[in-house]
């Protein structure tokens, strides 16, 4: 019988977090504790001159289905195989969000023998980042509705506000609201919603900005409606920026916890790969890198989109370039896009496996073709793939040239990434990339927008719908054309129908909506039907969390 995640977690050992610290090479004086396993890194330690930044490598996946892929499971495994080789690791990973956690996706701290602990508390409230920024998000809306209340000097139109309240869960029934209603004393009524926390562009912000300074000066370029004469009404223009970067002081600081194996990781941050830019924080990447020889994070969803953005978004803005790409995939997943129902994955079948391959191959091209990075398909092995479906997806993947090799640690940890680890680090020492962005920044917003569906969606083109292109004409004008796009669409398609599974052609992609996340710094463009708030299904997986009379938490995966 299998342990579940939590009881594999809970009968490991910790050890305590100032012993982490010494493994990552962090000194007493940067190491702020929060209790006995996790700990805030003061951003200071980036101002060592004398530490040389050491290789980043990127793990992502084919496009997910509902069978699961494993990518942080993969990537802390990797991070521990890495370990085991002998070499300086750490690893770098987005927080969980309480949305998925109590809903249907469940958390995001590995599973199997390759996590990070403790998972109880970084799926649920860790060191508070998330409720710090959810409060900045929810001071801007409440300073922004009294400056209104309070006689509107800035003559901001209330039916053209674009700032939202925020909270950190799944529920749908906070995404169109009607406030200040109940007479003139309690504000002026207008049409209002809620996101996630985690599609804040706060959330956005805090991940992008390298230091207090840029956190305080992207705050107070964030739009947050328009006037009546259609002019942009921003963050600075109410003063709130000082005070938001005072919630958000600490929140910026990366966390500091281990994997089951005793490697230092780093988790921070976590914007969604399908409305947001789905990748941990620059401060937390670059800290895991100034300590390590090989830093492993991972971006998410499929490669089309945390792999896209990553490097699209963060490492143009970051000036990062990583040395090797990892790309996961499943047996179990490639059968479904092979046409298979996630009922019929525990038996073989070839011939299903076979179909679904040319989606893993698309996202490999794109990878060695559109920015021409070295990689590696790493097969994260599940118990019920056969001999035969594992020694396909490795023959068809040689056939064209694919680096691939198996990966078993979920069941294993550290061990069973040791042949995946020793790759990498062929790739890293022996093969040069020539890392190139799927677009310029002098390129227009639609070409930016026309060149990732071609080149990596692989479809024909886009369609702009009349409203958005009035929105990128205005965006055009106001000076945000030479800012990167950041493509909101379903994650399971590389189209933007997410019935198209496979490798789609002949498909175009329709723009229904685009909108400027100006402090972030890039343009967010909405296809298909893009919830920024997500609902909880018919059973959440809240209803099976439970805690005992001595604190401790089962039925968390």
């Amino acid at each position: 019988m299998y342990k579940s995640d939590i009881e594999i977690a809970q009968s490991v050992e910790m050890q305590p977090i100032t012993e982490i610290a010494k493994v990552a090479g962090v000194p007493d004086e940067y190491l702020e504790q929060y209790g006995k396993y996790k700990a805030k890194v003061d951003l200071s330690l980036l101002n060592d001159e004398t530490k040389k930044d050491g290789k980043l490598i990127l793990v992502t996946a084919i496009t997910p289905t509902p069978a699961g892929e494993g990518k942080t499971t993969t990537t802390i495994g990797l991070a521990d195989g890495l370990k085991r080789i002998g070499k300086n690791v750490l690893v770098a990973l987005r927080e969980p969000s309480l949305g998925p956690v109590f809903g249907v996706k469940g958390g995001a701290a590995g599973g199997g023998w390759a996590q990070v602990v403790p998972m109880e508390d970084i799926n649920l409230h860790f060191t508070g980042d998330f409720h710090a920024i959810g409060a900045a998000n929810n001071l801007l809306a409440a300073m922004l509705d009294n400056h209104i209340y309070q006689g509107n000097a800035l003559n901001i139109d209330p039916r053209r506000i674009t700032w939202k309240r925020c909270v950190d869960m799944n529920d749908r029934q906070l995404r169109f609201v009607t406030d200040g209603l109940g007479g003139r004393v309690n504000g002026v009524p207008r049409e209002d919603g809620y996101d996630i926390t985690v599609a804040s562009e706060i959330m956005a912000v805090l991940c992008l900005s390298k230091s207090i300074s840029d956190l305080k000066e992207r705050l107070s370029k964030i739009i947050v409606g328009y006037t009546y004469d259609e002019k942009p009404v921003t963050c600075g223009q109410l003063n709130a920026h000082g005070a938001m970067t005072a919630l958000l002081k600490d929140a910026l600081k990366p966390n500091l916890v281990q994997t089951l194996e005793g490697t230092p990781a780093f988790v921070h941050g976590g914007p969604f790969a399908n409305i947001a830019h789905g990748c941990n924080s620059v401060t937390a990447t670059r800290m895991a890198m100034k300590l390590s020889d090989y830093t492993v994070t991972e971006a998410g969803f499929g490669a089309d989109l945390g792999a896209e953005k990553f490097l699209d978004i963060k490492c143009r803005f970051a000036g990062l370039t990583p040395s090797a790409v990892v790309i996961v995939a499943t047996v179990r997943a490639l059968k479904m896009h092979g046409g298979l129902a996630k009922t019929e994955l525990g038996s073989e079948n070839l011939e299903a496996l076979e179909k679904g391959l040319p989606n893993l191959l698309r996202h490999v091209s794109n990878i060695k073709n559109v920015y021409k990075l070295p990689s590696v398909v790493a097969v994260n092995r599940f118990p019920t793939d056969t001999d035969a479906e594992i020694e396909l997806v490795i023959k068809k993947c040689k056939e064209l040239g694919v680096n691939v090799v198996l990966s078993t640690v979920w069941a294993e940890g550290g061990k069973g990434g040791e042949a995946l680890a020793e790759e990498v680090v062929r790739l890293c020492e022996e093969e040069k990339g020539d890392f190139t962005f799927s677009y310029e920044d002098a390129d227009s917003l639609e070409e930016k927008i026309e060149k990732v569906v071609k080149k990596v969606y692989g479809g024909d083109g886009i369609n702009i719908l009349p409203a958005a292109k009035k929105q990128l004409d205005k965006l055009t004008e106001l000076g945000f054309g030479n800012c990167p796009v950041c493509i909101a669409k379903t994650q399971y398609s590389f189209s933007d129908d997410m019935t198209k599974l496979g490798a789609p052609t002949g498909f175009t992609v329709t723009v229904k909506n685009v909108k400027i996340s100006a402090g972030a710094g890039f343009v967010v463009v909405l296809t298909g039907d893009i919830m920024t708030m997500p609902g909880l299904p018919k059973v959440p997986a809240a209803e099976k969390i439970d805690v005992d009379e001595n604190g401790k938490i089962s039925g968390l995966f």
